[in-house]
Order: structure tokens, then sequence, then C-alpha cells
């Protein structure tokens, strides 16, 4: 916490003054559905964007000073936005559904016992049939910097029950840094109906 919230008296590395080009071209080609979600969203650059494409989009984030930045932006830019700061690890506690969830740079800053409970976190608040589009440093960086490389393995390893992957495909994940992007991956990931929603839905539509 310390950490994200000193990085945001200044401008952290991934915060580049626009949305990140994959999302953009995600929502370019229909896949961005809906209500959105942005976990972790930062200073709010993919948020608005959305927004200004006439998505219904709340964006959270742990760090308050990211927040107070995001609403800055988005009241220059006359942008209706729900921004809050909020602890992803308790999602339930939003008590709302979105049809779709964006994570740009949350899941590769997680601990391993973090992954866990945010995944049953982001159940609650992903609508069955919804999507999580999580874009993430993959192991293909070379180097130390930055935050901990993630492989495909691990990601289909935390996603399990409840979960379909529809791809996880080769992308980057643009910096203000010199070096340029990093080699990152985009997984599109869908959630399925639980034993307990499928008997619900068969309950209430018997034969």
């Amino acid at each position: 916490m310390s950490y994200f919230e000193s990085a945001y008296n200044g401008i952290p590395p991934w915060d580049i003054g626009r949305p990140q080009s994959e999302f953009m071209r995600l929502a370019e080609a229909g896949e961005t559905k809906g209500s959105v979600l942005d976990v972790g969203c930062g200073t709010g650059e993919n948020a608005l964007y959305l927004a200004s494409l006439g998505y219904e989009v709340w964006g959270i984030d742990f760090a308050p000073a990211a927040i107070e930045k995001a609403r800055a932006k988005a009241r220059e830019r006359g942008l209706e936005v729900t921004l809050i700061a909020w602890n992803v690890l308790e999602l339930q506690s939003l008590k709302r559904t979105f049809d779709t969830v964006i994570d740009s740079g949350l899941f590769h800053s997680l601990t391993d016992g973090e992954r866990l409970l945010f995944v049953h976190s982001l159940t609650a608040v992903l609508e069955p049939g919804g999507a999580y589009f999580m874009l993430c440093f993959s192991e293909h960086e070379p180097g130390s910097w930055g935050p901990r490389r993630v492989t495909q393995a691990e990601i289909r390893a935390a996603f399990g029950q409840s979960w379909r992957i529809n791809y996880i495909r080769q992308a980057l994940f643009e910096s203000n840094l010199p070096q340029g992007p990093a080699r990152a991956w985009l997984s599109s990931i869908a959630r399925i109906l639980d034993s307990d929603e499928m008997q619900t839905v068969a309950r209430k539509n018997p034969r």
C-alpha cells in the first residue's frame, strides 16, 4: 500500500497518460461489453477511455492518491465514472455485478495467496458469461526490473472451477520508461456458472 500511495505522488512507470493500447483494441473489436469494472484503475486512463465510448464504468484502486487523480481527470473531461478507493480482495462488498472486468497490471502485483483471494472476490462481481481481461507481465520479459513475471501455467492454475480460459495471447504492456513496452500476456477469462448457480437456474426453469 505505502509503495503505491507514494508512487502516485509522482508519475509511476505504468501511468502513460492514455489508455493501454491492448484495452483500446478490445473495445474496438467489440469484446468489451455492458457495464465495466476496472480493478486497480490507477489514475483512470483505461476507465475514462471506456466511459468516453458510452460504457457504464466503475474504477477502483487501493491507493487513495490514484483515485483522487482519476476523479480530477473525470471532472476535467466531463465524464461520468464511479471512482472509489477499495480493496480488490473485497470486491463482494461492492454489492453489485458487472458484465466486464479489466485489469491492467494488478494481477502481477499480487502474492500467491492474494491471487486466490482475488479470484474468489472476482467471482462475486462478474456476471456469469462475463469476461475478465487481464494484462500482466510475462516470463518472456527479460531482466528482473518491475513486477514479477507471470506464466501461462500460473494464469490457468489461478482460474479453475467457475472459469473458462478463452485465450491467453502475447501482448505489450506500455510504460513511460525509456526501454519501451514490456512483453506481456493478455488473457480473456469467462466466468461460468458454479454448481450452486446451476441448481438455482434449474429451479427457476424446470423442464
